[in-house]
């Protein structure tokens, strides 16, 4: 495997170093509690916690996880939006030895249910306005547990950041229920609980992969500590970093860069529940926030913010991005640095679930817009072709594959998903890209029929699993077409049953959808069709449509 690659910064060390050893991301978040216990983690909303106060709540939730029964290796299911009890639940969870399985709060009940039963989770924390989900698939699953939450619990009394309205409604109680902060502070924290070794799993990550529903990707302790000490020593991320997280936690890209790197880099983080952009100029002009990963859409809505320019943002020196829908140029780029005074804008990384992301970073010195920038540390990477399997030429388009520390161990109960994507230790992504002279990746498509609606992976699969519970669809078949903020949205093609074709019109199709499904995942689009193009077994031809 490659060190470093061609187009490699001078100023940056050849070899990763690790700060300290290689071990689970946990152990590093208890020693800086011994270290520097009084630093301060997490900025909330103004309520600051402390490293020693994220260690000792984290240590008390592993305690009771035990107490409760959880055995090393099983699934805790994490239904969360951003907010520090999501830091807690997350180290508390590994430090016992069980599995982190984040699980989009956007989720409606099919598909919390699919992934639930498919992870067979036999506790989940959640936030008690997403209970009333959880109550209503609990029969179809194995859960045995439900720990619940309130965003609002430890918020200050007086906030120093605009708060959301949702955040501050009054905490709802119900007959029966587990609350996080109560059975932490009524249990006794024990230490280290099992022996959990960095090659043990730490995550199940669900991504749509290359074909059919989504799999869980299994990423272990080494994975997730790789690409911590990839990005941090890559991005030169020190210790006096303050590091606005606002990309939700549940997301790989936003565990690694919001809650994973910081906890590494003994950093502190100012954590926001969404993305708001009067939020955002108030937290980097108050906490002088110094290092942000956004998406390119987050930038722009904070510029137009009235008075945006009264705030002071100096403090900000390095931003990195995904173009989410809107692409970024260096024109937008050369504007936030005007708007920042000298902030570096640039397209942040490559990445995939199965890779814990983060494949490629920017050297900051050496910007390429319209790239993802370069193999980051111990990373190969090869374009391949996609018929005969033969390495390309530098600058000829082909599927990327790529190999490094941050490769997980397969899918989830899925052997034969698991051979077609991973093979000899390199992933094939199923993406298409190609690399210049100076080993710079520019990511240009996807070979698979997944859509990504603002960042976020569906695959017509299983939007169409959905849509057919309808009583009234026959037949559906999902793509994406483009769109100017989002990248893609979905569009679906019906057929009608015969008895429902004089009373239904598109509209009553998608306002269906959205009632059932995340807003990402419902279709935007309804197009009417007698028949659906297929092959002669039966098999509906997406491209066809696509093509159309």
């Amino acid at each position: 495997m490659e060190r470093v690659g061609k187009g490699w910064p001078a100023e940056l060390a050849s070899d990763l170093f690790y700060r300290r050893s290689q071990k689970p991301l946990f152990e590093y978040l208890r020693d800086y509690a011994g270290i520097t216990p009084e630093k301060t983690a997490i900025v909330w909303y103004g309520r600051e916690l402390s490293y020693r106060e994220i260690n000792d709540l984290s240590d008390r939730f592993a305690s009771y996880l035990r107490n409760s029964g959880l055995k090393k290796g099983e699934r805790v299911a994490l239904f969360l939006s951003n907010c520090p009890q999501y830091f807690i639940a997350h180290y508390g969870i590994q430090k016992c030895g069980g599995v982190v399985c984040p699980c989009s709060p956007l989720f409606k009940e099919w598909e919390l249910e699919y992934q639930l039963k498919d992870s067979e989770a036999k506790i989940i924390v959640t936030a008690d306005k997403l209970y009333d989900i959880v109550l209503n698939v609990l029969p179809q699953t194995s859960l045995e547990q439900i720990i619940l939450t309130s965003y609002g619990d430890l918020l200050p009394l007086e906030p120093t950041i605009n708060v959301p309205e949702d955040l501050c409604q009054p905490k709802p109680s119900f007959a029966d229920s587990i609350d996080l902060l109560t059975v932490i502070n009524r249990t006794e924290a024990t230490g280290q609980i099992d022996d959990v070794n960095v090659d043990d799993l730490a995550l199940l990550v669900y991504t749509s992969g290359t074909t059919g529903k989504p799999k869980g990707a299994m990423l272990t302790h080494r994975n997730a500590l790789f690409k911590s000490a990839a990005v941090v020593q890559s991005n030169q991320i020190g210790t006096a970093e303050t590091i606005l997280s606002v990309a939700p936690l549940y997301h790989i890209a936003g565990m690694l860069m919001g809650l994973n790197c910081a906890i590494y880099a003994n950093a502190t983080t100012v954590l926001l529940y969404r993305f708001d952009p009067l939020a955002v100029l108030q937290a980097i002009e108050r906490y002088k926030c110094t290092w942000w990963y956004s998406m390119v859409p987050m930038n722009i809505h904070v510029m137009q913010v009235p008075n945006a320019g009264l705030y002071d943002l100096t403090s900000l020196k390095i931003n990195p991005c995904t173009s989410f829908g809107i692409n970024l140029t260096q024109e937008l780029a050369e504007g936030w640095a005007k708007f920042t005074g000298g902030c570096k804008l640039f397209e942040g990384a490559y990445g995939l679930s199965e890779s814990h992301t983060g494949d490629t970073f920017m050297p900051v010195n050496a910007i390429k817009y319209g790239t993802q920038g370069i193999p980051t540390y111990e990373t190969s990477l090869r374009i391949l072709d996609p018929q005969t399997g033969e390495e390309k030429p530098t600058g000829e388009m082909g599927e990327i594959v790529l190999k490094n520390p941050g490769v997980f161990k397969g899918y989830w109960n899925r052997v034969e998903e698991t051979a077609q994507t991973l093979r000899n230790g390199w992933v094939h992504t199923g993406d298409i890209g190609f690399l210049d002279e100076e080993g710079y990746l520019t990511f240009s498509g996807r070979l698979k029929e997944m859509i990504k609606v603002s960042g976020y992976s569906v695959f017509p699969e299983e939007v169409e699993a959905m849509l057919i519970r309808h009583e009234a669809i026959a037949q559906v078949a999902v793509i994406g077409i483009k769109d100017s903020h989002k990248g893609e949205v979905v569009k679906a093609f019906v057929v009608l049953k015969s008895e429902h074709k004089a009373h239904l019109t598109p509209q009553t199709i998608i306002d269906w959808a959205r009632l059932r499904m995340s807003p990402y995942k419902s279709p935007r689009f309804v197009e009417f069709r007698d028949t659906l193009p297929s092959t002669g077994a039966g098999k509906v031809l997406r491209r066809l449509l696509q093509e159309q």
